[in-house]
């Protein structure tokens, strides 16, 4: 059978704009060729079949304005397509709104909610706001644990995406959470300082744990309140690993209550009982500043209402 034109793999031309200006031309291609694996894109500028301006490409070569950038015949694996979302999800998005402008859209994202679909779900966040929101493009900067709640930021241009990642990356960004710890911390600051590694246990689950040899990671638990058997910090990062809170916590004692992966479960099923039916860990706070803007950009989520009402029956 003869396939239609638009599936047949062929060569491109792609002119670079302005938003693409100094990008690597393997991120570039990761970006144009989504749903093929990384390995064949460095594949093929290994073997000059990617050029810029007629020349051969290396993986580190930047774009600037105006380059031609030729892109050999791959074929691209159909995007997923995931449906309508429900329109109570959708009605739902305004309330979740924290900070708009030109570069940035900041939400508040629900416990439950999964910052992009995958495994077995539709609709994450960036899902949803691209059906809310169809003619405006979005990029997710960084990503949450499905059930942690709070300041997630979604980038409307590139430069905006492409220099906040550089501050993460760079460990120049502020990223204050509030997290509740089961039992009772005896100091009012405790400085974690454990590198971490993520391991999969059988049936697939993602599983990190303490490991000498892995990636270095940063967790400053500061002590907010202290109630009978548990204790409300600020925890403060300077990596962003993982389920880096959560292993850290569980590391000096105290895992996080409501966490079913790392925590006690005893203790979980007296939270439960009290009625807290979620993990507690919650963004509160990113903070950074970018180039070229006057004021820094200081983005806060107030704490879910459930939790409130957790933390006002501890009171």
């Amino acid at each position: 059978m003869t396939k239609s034109p638009e599936t047949v793999p062929c060569v491109r031309i792609v002119p670079i704009d302005a938003e693409r200006v100094g990008q690597r031309i393997d991120n570039f291609l990761f970006g144009l060729l989504k749903g093929v694996p990384k390995s064949h894109v460095y594949r093929l500028l290994r073997s000059g079949q990617v050029r810029i301006n007629g020349k051969r490409a290396k993986p580190e070569s930047r774009l600037a304005e105006g380059d031609q950038v030729r892109v050999p015949p791959v074929r691209v694996a159909e995007p997923r397509d995931p449906g309508v979302a429900p329109t109570g999800m959708l009605n739902r998005i305004d309330s979740w709104i924290i900070f708009e402008d030109r570069g940035f859209l900041v939400i508040n994202k629900p416990s439950g909610v999964a910052t992009h679909g995958g495994s077995g779900v539709n609709f994450g966040a960036i899902e949803l706001m691209r059906q809310w929101r169809p003619d405006q493009p979005m990029e997710l900067v960084h990503r949450l644990d499905r059930d942690t709640s709070g300041v997630l930021v979604l980038a409307k241009k590139r430069s905006a995406l492409t220099g906040l990642q550089q501050l993460i990356r760079e460990g120049r960004t502020d990223k204050r959470y509030l997290a509740l710890l089961s039992g009772v911390l005896t100091r009012g600051k405790v400085d974690v300082n454990a590198p971490l590694a993520k391991n999969l246990m059988q049936g697939g689950e993602r599983m990190v744990r303490v490991d000498p040899e892995g990636k270095p990671s940063r967790s400053v638990f500061r002590v907010i309140e202290k109630f009978a058997d548990a204790t409300l910090c600020e925890v403060e990062l300077d990596t962003g690993r993982t389920h880096q809170i959560r292993v850290h916590a569980a590391h000096i004692g105290h895992p996080l209550l409501g966490d079913d992966k790392y925590g006690i479960p005893q203790a979980n099923r007296i939270a439960r009982q009290i009625g807290l039916k979620r993990l507690f860990l919650h963004a509160a706070q990113f903070s950074f500043e970018l180039e070229g803007v006057d004021e820094p950009y200081i983005f806060h989520a107030p704490l879910a209402p459930e939790l409130v009402d957790y933390l006002d029956r501890l009171r």
